[in-house]
């Protein structure tokens, strides 16, 4: 009887999930509660009785949609997030129903190889060398954070500095190159591996926020002793990439580990009419990217990507006697991420990779581009609308007002965007770029086309003359 419940409870639940993403298309493209009345509808006493499971289902469900937001559809250009792909969704819940915690390799034969199989997948799509290593984390976050551990240790190793045994008390300082328009998540991790989110050396940027060569190489003049770069591919507001051919050789002349963070960028290798922005990425030491931006993977799926397999294992391997140790030629997965209890996230990458292939990937991925520049040339025909950024990749900067840096633009564009997201036909947020206020259109869900992307652009023109009527 327990397999005729689980069937139906399933089902039930995958009937909830099918009706949601169908009638996606024709709600507000935004969530219809905020905070505060989303956490009115699950607030409750501790529940003393268990409940009737499809009863639990079903309430979940009327109390979880009104306050979601439109992530998986074709109009929600808010931040840079893949609309989940129906094919990794329904590798995820199988992930799910199989419950396997991909700590090993040895008690989840098939959740280690699947991460094996995707790794070398992964690393032929992004033409990155063939040796590195992978490890599957939650998102940029992590693999930022992991790959900078490795290059901690590796960097101090060459001085002689053992720090995963001695940690950084004692050991000789590390410089950190880094440019000002560096993501967030950079810094953070950086704060979490104790090298500190201002004790860094900045570098110099250009208006799309791509390092100044000049300035870089300057500042690297002046370092001595175990050093890391961090350059950038795709920067958030911009979508920019940092000049790899030019920066690589001056970070090597240093000895620096040179760290790339490539939460979408990385995927311009994936397409050959886009490689050229990534060119000399490949020559770096390690690179940090998402499943769930541009492969379109369910949340969370990152990537840690380590040309150094050695450095990646001494960083993150995590032992016990009661852990089986990898044989030969074997991968273990906990050597590489810094979790050993964690979600088979190998099983929805291999099935995204598998149903879309190397072509059905690059087209993704080019016709994205391809539909911001659409986007953005439809804005720039309308009066007092200026597009900041060279539209080259998936990014449109936006600042409403009949001048760009006119103080009066900064309200404007609040309107604007307030504008457009109440009346939801599409979603876009709002940004500080240069110290004005702009809209951030980021173009990368799995659905869109030119269609969809000329409609987004008329709404958003809709909305800027309805905040210049007034109304």
């Amino acid at each position: 009887m327990q397999g005729d419940s689980t069937g139906r409870l399933l089902r039930h639940a995958a009937e909830h999930a099918i009706r949601y993403r169908s009638e996606l298309a024709s709600r507000p493209q935004r969530p219809l509660h905020g905070y505060p009345d989303a956490l009115a509808a699950f607030d409750g006493p501790l529940p003393e009785t268990g409940e009737f499971s499809e009863t639990v289902i079903d309430d979940l469900a009327v109390r979880a949609e009104p306050g979601l937001n439109a992530t998986t559809g074709a109009r929600f250009f808010g931040w840079v997030i893949g609309g989940s792909h129906e094919v990794g969704v329904a590798a995820d819940w199988l992930t799910s129903a199989w419950g396997q915690n991909a700590g090993n390799h040895h008690a989840m034969p098939s959740a280690a190889a699947a991460e094996t199989v995707a790794a070398r997948w992964l690393l032929e799509l992004l033409d990155l060398p063939r040796e590195s290593s992978v490890g599957f984390v939650t998102g940029a976050t992590v693999a930022n954070f992991v790959c900078l551990a490795a290059a901690r240790g590796e960097v101090l190793r060459r001085a002689d500095w053992d720090v995963e045994a001695n940690g950084l008390f004692g050991a000789p300082p590390i410089s950190v190159l880094i440019g000002d328009d560096a993501h967030t998540t950079v810094f953070s991790a950086l704060q979490f591996l104790g090298l500190g989110h201002d004790r860094l050396i900045r570098v110099a940027t250009d208006g799309q926020g791509r390092i100044l060569p000049d300035d870089f190489a300057r500042r690297a003049a002046q370092v001595r002793g175990p050093a890391i770069a961090i350059l950038q591919a795709g920067q958030i507001n911009t979508g920019g990439f940092d000049p790899f051919t030019d920066l690589v050789p001056i970070a090597r002349r240093i000895g620096a580990w040179i760290h790339v963070d490539g939460a979408f960028g990385c995927w311009a290798r994936a397409a050959a009419s886009l490689s050229h922005f990534a060119e000399g990425l490949d020559t770096c030491d390690s690179w940090a990217t998402d499943g769930h931006k541009w492969l379109q993977t369910p949340y969370d799926s990152g990537y840690a990507i380590v040309r150094d397999s050695e450095a990646h294992r001494r960083a993150m391997t995590i032992a016990a006697s009661y852990l089986p140790t990898a044989g030969e030629g074997e991968r273990d997965p906990s050597h590489f991420v810094p979790e050993l209890s964690r979600r088979a996230r190998g099983f929805a990458t291999w099935a995204i990779i598998r149903h879309l292939g190397r072509e059905g990937i690059a087209a993704m991925v080019e016709r994205h581009c391809r539909v911001a520049r659409l986007i953005a040339d439809q804005l720039r025909s309308e009066n007092a609308i200026v597009v900041l950024n060279d539209v080259m990749f998936n990014q449109v900067l936006v600042r409403f007002g009949a001048d760009e840096t006119d103080e009066r633009g900064d309200d404007l564009t609040r309107a604007t965007i307030a504008r457009i997201q109440r009346d939801g036909a599409v979603f876009a947020g709002g940004a500080k770029w240069r110290g004005r206020e702009v809209m951030r259109i980021s173009v990368i869900s799995w659905l869109i086309d030119e269609a969809a992307g000329m409609a987004s652009a008329e709404a958003i023109i809709a909305g800027w003359r309805a905040v210049q009527r007034g109304t």
